[in-house]
């Protein structure tokens, strides 16, 4: 093996402040190390470690590169809702009728991810 993903990286404004809405998006929390003002901002989680570098200009066009998240023990619907209770808004909605489907959510410096099914409600409907 010659290089794993040691993080996975978001330019923002504000470091801090959305490194603390991501943390509790994963359930996790910023880094002991960090505080409030500081220019790069840890999030560890079980999945991916995820690294917030502050930089001058804002977001200007669409992710290249974006999350997709699998609720574990809720549905794909109560996450989305949970995700907007904390400051998410809800870009593209592309749930179906039958339940498969996705959204396409921002976050608060409008950094796009998407919501998925979770796998009960995979499995349910397959």
């Amino acid at each position: 093996m010659t290089s794993l993903v040691r993080h996975v990286t978001i330019d923002c404004t504000d470091a801090y402040a959305l490194a603390t809405f991501w943390a509790n998006v994963l359930d996790s929390k910023v880094s002991d190390d960090d505080v409030p003002g500081d220019d790069e901002v840890l999030v560890e989680t079980v999945g991916a470690w995820l690294l917030f570098i502050q930089v001058p200009e804002t977001k200007s066009v669409k992710n290249r590169v974006h999350l997709d998240l699998q609720p574990q023990d809720r549905t794909r619907d109560e996450e989305i809702a949970r995700l907007l209770g904390l400051g998410a808004v809800l870009l593209d909605d592309r749930r179906n009728p039958d339940g498969t489907g996705w959204a396409t959510l921002g976050d608060p410096e409008g950094n796009e991810f998407c919501v998925e099914r979770s796998e009960a409600e995979r499995t349910a409907v397959s």
